[in-house]
């Protein structure tokens, strides 16, 4: 679970990230973040992944209470979260297989455990058959499944979608939907952030609204009203 209680982010000298947020996110939700551009969604993203310090209130991810948490145990925490951008953020000189493999790697985890994990990621987003591709030799749309299966090899708690579908046209936009739609029923908590109304809207699930950095809209089954 995930919960936000009274959080603030507030920017030197007095810009305000976000304000007050209290939010609850159950294991296993699906939920949409949307909202102007300054909104707060942003600042929301970079509090969960501990890549800011919140200023007031408190953070909790399972048991873990972000606002305590020592710069030691951020990488563990981290792990618990796979985050996908709008850019894909991939290795242009690996291949897929070693874009994926990377990010086991790092952590020091033997190449007998890669060979095992990095082909039953490749499996849930679709790329059998494309490991030895280049980002350059696929579309856009199997570069972000590319990057969801990164984010995935650490079978993370929950995955942090920042505008995932920000770069692709709408046939590519709702594959990736369908794929993050498949990734949260095995289990994955979904936090969606995006601007993309039609997405929103054919998800029927939570939509959290956002403005001037405060939650002013929580619907189980909202859509896009901004």
């Amino acid at each position: 679970m995930i919960e936000f209680k009274n959080v603030s982010k507030i920017y030197p000298p007095d810009f305000v990230g976000v304000k007050n947020i209290s939010l609850r996110i159950q294991d296993g939700e699906f939920v949409s973040v949307i909202g102007k551009s300054g909104s707060g969604k942003t600042t929301l993203v970079k509090l969960l992944m501990a890549e800011e310090p919140i200023s007031h209130g408190e953070l909790k991810i399972g048991d873990v209470e972000v606002t305590k948490i020592k710069r030691n145990e951020i990488p563990s925490l981290r792990r618990q979260i796979g985050a996908v951008f709008q850019d894909y953020k991939l290795l242009p000189r690996k291949t897929i297989f070693e874009n994926v493999a990377y990010a086991l790697e790092v952590c020091g985890i033997n190449n007998k455990r890669i060979g095992e994990i990095v082909p039953q990621v490749l499996r849930v987003v679709g790329l059998e058959g494309k490991e030895g591709r280049y980002p350059l030799q696929i579309s856009g749309g199997e570069q972000q499944r590319a990057a969801i299966a990164r984010a995935l090899v650490h079978s993370p708690k929950l995955l942090v979608a920042d505008e995932p579908t920000g770069n692709l046209d709408a046939l590519n936009t709702q594959e990736i939907i369908e794929l993050l739609k498949k990734i949260n029923s095995l289990g994955t908590t979904v936090l969606l952030v995006t601007h993309n109304r039609e997405v929103v809207n054919a998800l029927k699930k939570r939509v959290v609204t956002l403005d001037m950095g405060m939650v002013v809209g929580d619907a189980e089954h909202g859509r896009y009203k901004i």
